[in-house]
């Protein structure tokens, strides 16, 4: 699936990850010097790991660098490769241990390597240090076709926006969704169907429609039309990606977490598709990969795993979301939480994970807590039984511990356009939540079963 990423770096050399689904990425880059690429296993800078250095040393040489050690494997001159008044245009590939990147237009590359032990890429990173800011523009994979067939094809949500450039007869379906698949659990937005005369709204694969305005003509089979489809805080647009003007709307009371798009056509339409996500200074990409990785759990926190082994924990710190991480809610900015836990005052407290915050909070003592430094529940089964009060369902997943050693539970609640993680304390009979710097209980809630 094609998808663009624009995306600004800061001059602190930390890179921003995101997911690529084959072997190659192309991009543009704006910097005065030292664009730095990694790739990796997973969405954190961590051993395996490849980087290429492009227009380091004040612009004058790249190399290739693996697992961050010294001598770097290959080393050559690129006196001026980068500019910081244009773009510059470059791929990156890796295919059967040989790591390589060349300019945009050139078959040739100007740096390769060949690695006698690779290891599978799933992520790419990129970073700008040493004096330089970056304005980038990655592109992972080339524009992409949808049959006649009403399946949907699945991508990561980087961002609250997507920007879609369609071209077809009719039935542009694009859906959001908690999981890579179709469930009941989707929004979804028809654009141009019906013979290309309507677009609607529609909620869980539910009818009526939640909105239905005429939009005839809005499609062309002979060239691409722009789509904006925004979501926050439970408000979802569809707008003119040209003018901006909104196209249709809806707001949803209680929001699910948006972690995965798709995108189909039918109804006698195929279509081709290129998607855009927009990241500013500062945001990280947060990756939601469906398939877990198992991590031993550190001595010295209850509830390892349950039965079966499916759910453990994993230690990460500063934003980092361990592969297969549980997804327990949505911000009100659509960005999606992970459950996460850590340890304070003498007590294992849950709560919830803002990667893009770069830490966890957890609720205690009447306020909200930032943790740099915390675990991730990761793999497994995500359900969420409906209870209140004391009343803790079979199965509830013990994931802490009070300071006076009361088991603590996972809960969450729906609270001003977001979906949000905390403790249960089964003798408060509340789930209590970290939201805006205070610590909030709840009577109704939702408890994490394994």
């Amino acid at each position: 699936m094609a998808n663009i990423l624009d995306v600004s770096t800061e001059d602190n050399l930390q890179y921003q990850f995101f997911p690529l689904s084959n072997g190659s990425v192309t991009f543009q880059v704006k910097a005065a010097n030292d664009a730095h690429i990694a790739l990796t296993q997973g969405p954190q800078e961590s051993d395996p790991m490849y980087e290429i250095f492009i227009g380091g040393w004040s612009n004058a040489k790249s190399v290739i660098r693996k697992n961050r050690t010294k001598p770097d494997v290959v080393e050559i001159e690129t006196p001026g490769i980068l500019s910081g008044s244009e773009f510059r245009g470059f791929w990156v590939r890796w295919d059967s241990g040989i790591i390589s990147a060349g300019r945009e237009g050139e078959a040739i590359p100007f740096i390769s390597w060949t690695d006698p032990e690779p290891f599978p890429v799933a992520f790419v990173g990129v970073c700008t240090g040493w004096g330089a800011t970056g304005t980038w523009k990655i592109e992972d994979g080339a524009p992409f076709e949808t049959e006649d067939k009403l399946e949907y094809k699945f991508g990561p949500v980087v961002a609250g926006s997507l920007e879609v450039d369609f071209r077809g007869p009719s039935n542009c379906h694009v859906c959001l969704s908690n999981v890579p698949a179709e469930n009941d659990t989707m929004y979804e937005f028809i654009i141009g169907g019906w013979e290309n005369t309507k677009s609607a709204i529609r909620y869980c694969r539910q009818k009526p429609d939640k909105a239905e305005v005429p939009t005839r003509d809005i499609l062309n089979a002979d060239e691409f039309r722009k789509l904006l489809i925004e979501w926050k805080c439970g408000r979802f647009l569809v707008r003119d990606g040209s003018s901006g003007a909104v196209i249709m709307e809806w707001t949803d009371a209680t929001p699910f977490p948006v972690t995965h798009f798709g995108v189909r056509t039918g109804w006698g339409a195929r279509g081709q598709w290129r998607i855009r996500h927009f990241y500013g200074p500062g945001q990280q990409q947060i990756a939601a990969p469906s398939a877990p990785v198992a991590y031993a759990t550190p001595a010295g926190y209850p509830g390892a795993a349950s039965a079966g082994g499916a759910l453990v924990w994993a230690d990460a710190a500063g934003g980092q979301v361990p592969p297969g991480a549980v997804v327990g809610g949505q911000d009100c900015s659509g960005e999606p939480l992970y459950v996460a836990r850590a340890p304070h005052e003498g007590a294992i407290i849950p709560g919830k994970l803002v990667g893009s915050h770069g830490c966890a909070y957890i609720p205690w003592g009447g306020a909200e807590h930032g943790k740099s430094e915390y675990q991730v529940l990761v793999g497994g089964p995500n359900n969420w039984v409906p209870t209140s009060g004391s009343s803790i369902p079979p199965g509830a997943f013990p994931a802490g511990e009070s300071e006076d050693g009361e088991p603590l539970f996972i809960g969450r609640v729906s609270h001003e356009g977001s979906m949000t993680t905390g403790k249960v304390q089964q003798s408060h009979g509340v789930c209590y939540i970290s939201f805006a710097g205070q610590e909030l209980g709840f009577p109704e809630y939702e408890v994490l079963t394994a």
